[in-house]
């Protein structure tokens, strides 16, 4: 379980939350100082990203497909899977995922 502003969220073992609905940038916040990460603009911008794709597709952008969507939209010098693990060391598709309230990858262990 999560406590966000007051309400309690609902989570699975590893803390995703279990509705994407519930999802709102402060338990973003919440969830990246649980790992002792300080989210800034250059993370939000990947978690945007993130929640995007998947509102588009319905399902999460694997590491791949996320660097080229950042390189398209952000530049080649954020488009790389380089820049994606110094801001999410834990993994980019499985951090920024949980951090944008996306269910957990099917392909992450």
């Amino acid at each position: 379980m999560l406590e966000v502003n007051g309400k309690i969220l609902e989570t699975d073992d590893e803390g995703y939350i279990e509705n994407m609905d519930d999802w709102s940038p402060e338990i973003a916040e919440r969830m990246a100082a649980n790992d002792d990460c300080e989210l800034t603009d250059n993370h939000w911008e990947v978690i945007k990203l993130m929640r995007n794709y998947y509102e588009e597709y319905k399902i999460s952008p694997t590491v791949r497909v996320l660097t080229r969507e950042i390189r398209k939209t952000l530049g080649a010098d954020k488009g790389n899977s380089r820049y994606l693990y110094a801001l999410f060391p834990y993994g980019p598709i499985k951090q920024a995922g949980k951090y944008a309230g996306l269910p957990k990858p099917s392909t992450c262990v």
